[in-house]
């Protein structure tokens, strides 16, 4: 539809991607790409070469998901008979010789490493989910693609030169490809297992079900834990381009800037469940806990220390471990550290600084700037351009008032 050839296509939409998470302030020390045929397309080949003892080639007829890349059951297509997570696209009658994996073989011992933790999901209710396909039975499942199907594109399957292999399973390993794995063993044993696999409820089976089972075939380490979140609806409808609903995030994010966004998403959302975004609650939780919250209680604490001849300071103050953000609570951690500044306001109305002499006013005034600085240095996950502003206007040795950190929106 494009017109445009496949590889220039997929280049530019990843720049697209990679332009985005920049803009949201995130950081990667690998951007990995499947089409890598440096580093992926060998170590895509030589994962298929340490499983091969489970692949065998036969034809297969099927309904495919296009959207999912994926061959589906009926009982797991809707009423109308189409993918759940692609209503409204019909699907294709595929027949073709491919090569299959013995996913089968791989059902018990799945169901240990996931009953016990060992390979651990979160939460419960996707580890539940999870367990319960498995218990259902499992079945071998196609990983390849005829050239023709797969439009030429993709890692050629070793030793065929007429099948390329299948998405879901080179895909996965871009997460060994991009760290040594093929290529690069001391980086590779440096890095895997991973500690956690972020992912989309979507994608849950790809991950928990097959991706492990490639890698038990293939004599590897599986990661240690999966994290599921789950989807964002616009006003209590799914996003669709039928509808308009569709939130393209560059101009919200131009419009905004990235530590708002990252705010509403990580404080307003559930990280395990779907999340409801609109542009009305986005400057509702903007205008209450940014501007009115956050920004007024730097600006005054700030403005108190300008008029004193104190020169408060924190002293060594470090981000320490949050137990919340490492169980994924990341609305809970934000929940609490917006208890600290609640606090700290209610403190300085008890305190009426604005009435206390220099001396007394510089002990209060030490003791805001340390609790501020705490604030900021717990806030250096979630909002780390605010996080590095808050810092550096209070390092001292003068502090100073600055521009509002987040002037309200009418």
């Amino acid at each position: 539809k494009a017109g445009v050839p496949i590889q220039r296509f997929v280049d530019e939409n990843t720049q697209k991607f990679l332009e985005l998470t920049k803009k949201l302030g995130c950081q990667f020390d690998v951007w990995q790409k499947g089409g890598d045929q440096k580093t992926h397309f060998p170590s895509s080949q030589k994962l298929w070469k340490l499983c091969e003892k489970d692949i065998y080639k036969k034809k297969y007829k099927g309904l495919y998901c296009v959207g999912c890349e994926t061959f589906s059951e009926k009982e797991e297509l809707n009423e109308n008979g189409e993918c759940l997570e692609h209503p409204g696209k019909k699907l294709d009658e595929v027949e073709e010789e491919n090569y299959f994996f013995k996913l089968s073989k791989y059902q018990d011992q799945l169901l240990k490493l996931i009953e016990s933790d060992e390979l651990e999901i979160v939460p419960d209710e996707r580890k539940n989910e999870v367990l319960a396909f498995l218990k259902g039975g499992l079945q071998d499942i196609s990983i390849s693609r005829s050239n023709e199907r797969a439009k030429n594109w993709g890692v050629p399957v070793p030793g065929d030169d007429k099948q390329k292999i299948y998405v879901w399973f080179d895909a996965l390993n871009i997460y060994q490809s991009g760290i040594g794995f093929g290529w690069d063993e001391k980086k590779y044993n440096k890095w895997w297992p991973a500690d956690v696999h972020v992912i989309g409820k979507g994608i849950i089976r790809f991950h928990a079900v097959y991706w492990p089972a490639f890698l038990l075939s293939a004599g590897l380490k599986l990661p240690k834990k999966i994290f599921v979140h789950g989807y964002y609806t616009v006003n209590g409808y799914k996003m669709s381009k039928t509808i308009g609903n569709v939130y393209d995030p560059v101009p919200l994010l131009e419009k905004y800037g990235a530590d708002p966004l990252r705010y509403y998403c990580l404080a307003k959302t559930p990280p395990f469940t779907d999340g409801d975004f609109s542009e009305e609650k986005f400057i509702e939780a903007y205008n209450a806990d940014l501007a009115n919250g956050l920004g007024n209680l730097v600006a005054r604490v700030a403005k108190l220390c300008e008029r004193s001849s104190a020169q408060p300071s924190a002293h060594n103050a470090q981000y320490s471990k949050n137990n919340l953000v490492e169980a994924f609570r990341f609305d809970e951690a934000l929940k609490e550290i917006w208890t600290w500044i609640s606090k700290l306001d209610q403190q300085i109305e008890k305190d009426q600084p604005w009435k206390l002499d220099n001396q007394d006013l510089e002990k209060v005034l030490v003791g805001y700037v340390e609790k501020i600085v705490k604030i900021a240095i717990a806030l250096q996950p979630f909002l780390p351009e605010t996080s590095e502003k808050i810092l550096k206007q209070f390092e001292g040795p003068k502090i100073k008032s600055e521009a509002p950190l987040f002037p309200r929106i009418k």
